[in-house]
């Protein structure tokens, strides 16, 4: 199989017609990828970022879950859709209304471990049946009409990693790019990512892949895209709290350092974050919502300590806001002091 030459790391690639600024990419993620979480990372360098996964059952999009996840006018090219089903018909419907509704790529879900999209042989799940992989993707890239990528695992479980096998196929029908995380359905999120399987894939493909799992730091940044010879790093949970992970690996690629978010810098993003999640959800989700961000933000810093019990349990936009400004000036003004 003759191969692309790769893209070298800190240049631009391509996904379609859509050139990315730089091969940095946040992962899909239930519950953390709205809109704001998308834009605020965006803004700090990821290049792409998918929605939340959106049910292929085109019947539940009325709810307000599904809702929130459908929206993202306004935001920067190209805008990327993750769809999560096991039906192909519905995966198709699913990608065309997604796409009328301003998708610019469609990215496949198999890679969700989730016992609930699993027991609707959905997500990894469909890792174990290929045929079905098959004709889900000759569906969806049909009807979509946009760039269709996929995310997965290695496989479902150590005995039977076949993410290779279904790179392939998903080349041969016509996948723009492909993203797998470094462990099996069988793991979860436990143990440490392995990323033999990710070189195998990337040394199988000529279509563009991104190396994901366990990706927290520049320089393991660094050091997996030359162990897997991947094109470009998609970040998950290392972004929780931490948005700006994104330019730290962007400065590195480019063979420069930044210096780390001060706590200053924290506040200010964190605040912004806040104001962003209030505008988008309404008062009473965005305090609820907001309240596993705070958590997240405030748990890189040690000098923080634990968050006062007022800031995680009022309802109220603007005291929650208050509370957060002020316990993190706080903080601030005691590390000062401390120098």
């Amino acid at each position: 199989r003759a191969l692309r030459q790769r893209v070298p790391a800190g240049r631009p690639m391509k996904i379609g017609p859509y050139t990315l600024a730089a091969p940095l990419a946040l992962a899909p993620m239930a519950g953390v990828t709205d809109q704001p979480f998308r834009m605020l990372c965006r803004r700090m360098g990821a290049a792409m970022a998918a929605t939340e996964m959106v049910t292929s059952d085109t019947r539940l999009w009325n709810t307000s879950k599904s809702r929130n996840r459908l929206i993202h006018r306004d935001e920067p090219e190209p805008r990327v859709v993750q769809i999560a089903g096991g039906e192909p018909g519905m995966m198709a419907d699913a990608a065309i209304h997604n796409v009328e509704l301003g998708a610019q790529i469609i990215d496949v879900n198999l890679g969700c471990p989730a016992r609930k999209v699993c027991n609707h042989a959905a997500g990894s799940a469909l890792m174990r049946d290929v045929p079905l992989v098959r004709a889900i993707l000759t569906q969806v890239i049909a009807a979509a009409g946009v760039p269709v990528t996929l995310k997965m695992r290695t496989g479902w479980d150590r005995g039977n990693r076949n993410a290779v096998a279904i790179a392939r196929l998903a080349e041969d029908l016509g996948i723009a790019a492909l993203a797998v995380h470094g462990r099996t359905r069988e793991d979860f999120f436990s143990g440490d990512a392995e990323y033999e399987t990710v070189a195998a894939v990337k040394q199988s493909v000529s279509i563009p892949v991104f190396v994901n799992g366990d990706i927290d730091c520049p320089a393991k940044a660094l050091k997996v895209l030359a162990e897997t010879g991947s094109d470009g790093v998609m970040i998950g949970r290392a972004a929780q709290g931490r948005p700006w992970i994104f330019r730290e690996v962007l400065a590195a690629l480019r063979g420069t350092t930044v210096a780390p978010a001060s706590l200053e810098e924290v506040r200010v993003i964190m605040l912004s974050h806040l104001e962003a999640l209030y505008s988008f959800y309404g008062e009473s989700q965005g305090v609820r919502v907001a309240r596993k961000h705070l958590g997240w933000y405030c748990r890189l810093h040690r000098e923080v300590g634990h968050l006062p019990l007022e800031l995680l349990t009022t309802g109220s936009a603007d005291e929650q806001l208050s509370l957060a400004g002020a316990f993190l000036s706080g903080c601030i003004g005691q590390t000062a002091r401390a120098a």
